[in-house]
């Protein structure tokens, strides 16, 4: 049967392929030739457009695709207050390239001060009308800490990392309830790091820096319970985990059977998209873990090349995954975003919504609808 609560029987994580006019904007605003209002103008047009093409393909939980970052995580968390991104001398290293020479560190007390992505979220809600749902995106709390560790974190003005811990959630905790107080009813947090620690490399580099690879997840998820602790008692919030999201390239390998029972048994969220759609990200099986009140949205389509995946084979792997757990408590969806930072992946627009589309075609079939 059809879902009235995310995550959708056929959802998706949140970017989208950035319009070629958004594009060419943010390039012209970056060197002065238009205004920040221009700028904003040009953003909406083209997110009142993606609302459209979501509906029209059937799609329930709607996003403004993105449109008016730079990447997943720093706009977020460089607006909180104690946060900031800075230029350094290399970008994140993926599998095959780096992202932008950009980082974040913190400079101060961790603390929420209002945030301009409520305002961004806000003109989606107005926007989505009541046929169908507003998603927003954020970072997960743990992506402040994860990338840079202690080196991101200064003794001088966080001796203790248990208080910097709890400054974050809380910080989180005030945005999640102000995303509340704006209307929003369906919140998704982009957690890489649960995945990343499945991965023999990712977790050579924590214990190398001085952090315990065993623990780092307990104790991310309780900074997710405590950032999610502000949200009103109606609003569904999902997790989103993968391996990295670049250009179509990506950083960690690993199945989920190291963190699994800890992201579906520690984690106060009410459902996950998770990336299925290569061998490095093992099995099904850790979906046996997943309790009766969760759902879970397996990411089988890939959101890092254009071909089109056969209903035969989507059909096949739901059914895989059903041998795991009861299939009323799957969803289908992209295994990530098809553009986690403003370069996005490699393929075309028209093949991104091709993929959307099978999406629902699939799950209209599998389910319902």
């Amino acid at each position: 049967m059809l879902r009235t609560l995310p995550p959708f029987r056929a959802d998706h994580v949140g970017s989208l392929l950035r319009p070629a006019a958004v594009r060419e904007a943010r390039a012209q605003h970056e060197t002065g030739q238009i205004s920040a209002e221009q700028l904003t103008a040009i953003e909406d047009a083209a997110i009142l457009d993606v609302i459209e093409k979501q509906q029209a393909i059937g799609l329930q939980g709607i996003t403004d695709g993105e449109f008016r970052r730079e990447f997943w995580h720093i706009d977020f968390l460089a607006s909180l207050g104690g946060v900031e991104s800075y230029v350094t001398d290399h970008g994140i290293q993926f599998k095959g390239g780096q992202t932008r020479p950009k980082a974040m560190r913190v400079t101060g007390k961790i603390h929420f001060a209002g945030h301009p992505m409520l305002q961004h979220f806000q003109f989606l809600h107005d926007n989505v009308g009541s046929r169908s749902t507003a998603k927003i995106t954020i970072p997960s709390p743990s992506v402040l800490h994860f990338r840079g560790g202690r080196k991101a974190v200064p003794e001088s003005i966080y001796p203790s990392m248990e208080e910097f811990y709890h400054d974050l959630g809380q910080a989180y905790a005030e945005a999640v309830r102000a995303f509340g107080e704006a209307g929003c009813r369906y919140l998704q947090l982009d957690e890489t790091n649960l995945s990343y620690l499945c991965d023999p490399e990712q977790r050579q580099m924590v214990r190398d820096r001085g952090d315990d690879p065993d623990e780092l997840p307990h104790i991310y998820a309780k900074l997710i319970n405590a950032a999610v602790s502000g949200a009103p008692a109606d609003m569904r919030i999902t997790m989103h985990t993968c391996r990295g999201n670049f250009k179509s390239l990506w950083i960690a390998s690993g199945g989920y059977e190291p963190v699994a029972e800890i992201l579906f048994n520690e984690i106060n969220v009410h459902g996950y998209f998770m990336e299925w759609d290569s061998d490095r990200a093992g099995s099904f099986e850790p979906l046996r873990l997943v309790p009766a009140n969760k759902q879970v949205a397996v990411g089988i389509v890939t959101s890092k090349t254009g071909d089109l995946e056969s209903v035969d084979y989507l059909k096949a792997r739901l059914e895989e995954a059903g041998k795991y757990t009861d299939i009323d408590r799957l969803c289908l969806a992209p295994q990530c975003g098809f553009a986690s930072t403003e370069e996005g992946n490699s393929l075309t627009e028209d093949q991104q919504w091709a993929k959307l589309s099978r999406i629902v075609e699939v799950a209209n079939e599998v389910w319902g609808g």
